[in-house]
């Protein structure tokens, strides 16, 4: 080809690409949604596409959220779960990356809430009939919790940097507390590989957003009252995290007029009895967000403001005080807040 066929060339292509470029900044982004039940829940997924999505988005979403669960899940005997709840103490298997990874994620929280969310508590939740045999309002003599607790602690979860695993104790683990957040972060990271960086995924009231929402603003998640009002609390104006809610307000039973909440201390064996009514976790992760929520629930409301202020994790908790909900709010949570919302949790 000449010079001048060359320039022509070039010119033609620059014309075309300009075009294009002109035409994709007129382009109305489409709003794609997504929602389907999978691991026990609900999932709803919004994404705002500034190019064609691939037509079969919804089925790589499920592809993702079923992976997870047929590793994760406690229903599905097949499960690497359940088959390591299987084995016996001193056995090994080798588990998936993701499996790993979310043991690891479990351990790290573990350690650092001191022991408050602690995947091996199982045991305890069937005990006191908030698994899935119900025992009907049954309370448990301390004679039994004493003898279930033996069962129980991460402590005895052990992990080689082969991805192998085994237990030295007959413990059996629920990752329900890590695992939907974890999903999230597999559908969010999914989208991300898609080119597909403005989105919203909720999977079971846990979530992740990115980027922008349909009109062009920051994602507005609500935060709801711990009541049966189911009225907003807080509206969150956020992007780029993870976000988990925790509370002890849809799942209890009443005995002899004392309240039973189905969130166990892994420490006592028992339900929590402190006044602390939901907490709402942000982080990058979502997974971390879903584990610390159930971490800072069972802690109470003193020591989890101390810690999440002291490892400067982003926490917002309402508190039962004469009748109605009081806010609190670690420093690191009132950026998220809006200037009128803005609460101290000193």
């Amino acid at each position: 080809m000449t010079k001048t066929g060359l320039a022509k060339a070039s010119f033609l292509f620059a014309l075309v690409w300009f075009t294009v470029f002109l035409s994709g900044c007129d382009r109305t982004p489409e709003v794609i949604k997504i929602s389907g039940g999978k691991m026990g829940t609900t999932y709803h997924i919004t994404i705002v596409a500034e190019q064609p999505a691939p037509s079969d988005l919804a089925e790589q979403i499920d592809a993702v959220l079923t992976q997870v669960d047929q590793s994760m899940s406690t229903y599905k005997p097949e499960s690497e779960l359940s088959q390591f709840n299987g084995l016996a103490a001193g056995q090994s298997m080798t588990v998936s990356e993701g499996l790993w990874e979310v043991l690891a994620i479990s351990k790290t929280i573990w350690q650092q809430s001191d022991g408050s969310f602690d995947p091996t508590i199982g045991p305890a939740v069937d005990l006191w009939g908030f698994g899935p045999v119900q025992t009907y309002d049954r309370v448990p003599s301390e004679e039994e919790i004493a003898q279930t607790l033996l069962g129980t602690g991460y402590q005895h979860l052990l992990m080689s940097d082969d991805r192998t695993i085994s237990k030295d104790l007959p413990i059996r683990l629920d990752l329900s507390a890590v695992a939907k957040g974890y999903a999230v972060d597999q559908v969010a990271d999914l989208l991300e590989s898609l080119a597909l960086p403005d989105y919203l995924v909720e999977i079971g009231g846990e979530m992740r957003v990115s980027g922008l929402n349909p009109e062009g603003g920051p994602w507005r998640v609500a935060v709801e009252s711990p009541d049966a009002s189911g009225t907003v609390d807080k509206i969150l104006p956020l992007h780029n995290v993870g976000v988990a809610t925790s509370g002890d307000y849809r799942n209890y039973f009443e005995k002899d007029g004392k309240r039973y909440s189905h969130t166990i201390d892994p420490k006592t064996g028992a339900p929590i009895t402190h006044n602390l009514a939901s907490v709402t976790v942000i982080a990058t992760r979502c997974a971390d967000a879903d584990a610390w929520a159930t971490a800072f629930l069972v802690m109470g409301p003193e020591q989890a403001l101390s810690l999440a202020n002291k490892l400067s994790i982003p926490l917002y908790m309402l508190v039962h005080v004469d009748g109605q909900f009081k806010p609190l709010s670690s420093d690191s949570f009132n950026r998220y807040l809006e200037p009128e919302q803005s609460v101290q949790g000193r």
